[in-house]
C-alpha cells in the first residue's frame, strides 16, 4: 500500500524547485532526508519583462530534513560551488552519491561526483563532501536498482542538448565507496536512435520504462513509443558470477495484440 502523507516543516524550509534530488540516509539509528540542487524561478525581485519566466540554478546549499519532526537545516560546504540540476543521487548508510548534472549558468555538463557524508549526531548533524574522480557528464538518466542490494543499472538522459546518452553502466556502492563500470548498451530501436527527445523512469526491480515522442507526417494517432527495459539477475554468488539480461518491448497498448504491433530485443553478457 502506498501512502502519502503531508507533514509540515520548521527551520530552514527549502524553496520551491524542480530537477533537485531527495535521498534518505540512516545514521546512529535516524534517518533523514537530504535534498540538494535543482532550479526556481527568478525571485520576484530580480525579475523584468525580459526575464519573467526565466529561471536560475538554486544556491548549491544541502537542507537535512528530519523525518521524524520536520525540522530543517541548510548546509554550504565548499566542495560544491555551483548550482546543479538533473543529477542522478544514490544512497548507501550515511551516504549520498551525487552523479552528473547540468549548470545552467555555464550551460555545461562536468562529469561530477561528490560524496555527501551525514552524521546524525545529538543536537546537530554533521555534513562533509568529497570530490571523487570518474563521474560522468550526463542529466536526467534513470538509474534502477538490481536485487536488494546496492547495484544499479544507469541508462537515458543526455550527453549534450538533445544529445541522447546512448551508453549504459553499472553502478555499486559497498562499504568502500562507489564504483562505476561501463556496461553493453542495449540494441536500442530505430526510433529511439532517430528521436532527439526521450524520457523515463525507473519500475523498480531492475525495470525502467522509456517514452521518445512518435514522429511523421501525417502525425501518427498515437504521441509516443514506449519501451519496457527488464534487467535481470540470473544464478547466484558474488558479483563477477552474476548473469545480467535485458529485454526491450514496444507497450502499445491500445489496439494491438500481444506482440502484434511491438519487438521485443534481448542481449545478454557472459559471466566474467
Amino acid at each position: 500500500t502506498l501512502c502519502c502523507q503531508e507533514k509540515e516543516l520548521v527551520g530552514e524550509i527549502p524553496g520551491a524547485r524542480y530537477g533537485h534530488s531527495a535521498s534518505v540516509v540512516h545514521s546512529r539509528g535516524k534517518r533523514a532526508c537530504v535534498l540538494f540542487g535543482g532550479r526556481s524561478y527568478r525571485p520576484p525581485g530580480q525579475r523584468t519583462t525580459e526575464t519573467w519566466n526565466s529561471v536560475v540554478d538554486c544556491p548549491p546549499q544541502v537542507f537535512l530534513v528530519d523525518l521524524e519532526y520536520g525540522c530543517c537545516s541548510a548546509h554550504w560546504l565548499p566542495e560544491l560551488a555551483d548550482g546543479q540540476s538533473f543529477h542522478l543521487a544514490l544512497s548507501r548508510g550515511d551516504s549520498v552519491y551525487l552523479l552528473g548534472g547540468h549548470t545552467l549558468a555555464s550551460d555545461s555538463r562536468p562529469p561530477r561526483l561528490f560524496r555527501l557524508r551525514v552524521e546524525l549526531l545529538l543536537g546537530s548533524p554533521k555534513l562533509s563532501c568529497e570530490v571523487l574522480e570518474n563521474g560522468l557528464s550526463i542529466t536526467s538518466a534513470i538509474a534502477t536498482r538490481l536485487g536488494s542490494g546496492h547495484e544499479y543499472v544507469i541508462l537515458g538522459g543526455y550527453q549534450a542538448d538533445q544529445q541522447k546518452h546512448l551508453q549504459c553502466c553499472s553502478v555499486v556502492l559497498d562499504e568502500t565507496g562507489i564504483r562505476i563500470d561501463p556496461r553493453e548498451a542495449p540494441p536500442w530501436s530505430g526510433e529511439i536512435c532517430s528521436s532527439r527527445v526521450w524520457f523515463g523512469g525507473s519500475l523498480g526491480k531492475g525495470s525502467a520504462l522509456l517514452a521518445v515522442p512518435a514522429e511523421g507526417n501525417p502525425a501518427p494517432a498515437d504521441a509516443f513509443y514506449l519501451y519496457q527495459l527488464n534487467f535481470e539477475q540470473e544464478g547466484g554468488g558474488g558479483g563477477e558470477d552474476i548473469m545480467q539480461g535485458y529485454s526491450q518491448e514496444s507497450t502499445d497498448m491500445e489496439d494491438s495484440t500481444p506482440l502484434e504491433d511491438s519487438e521485443e530485443l534481448y542481449f545478454g553478457r557472459d559471466p566474467h
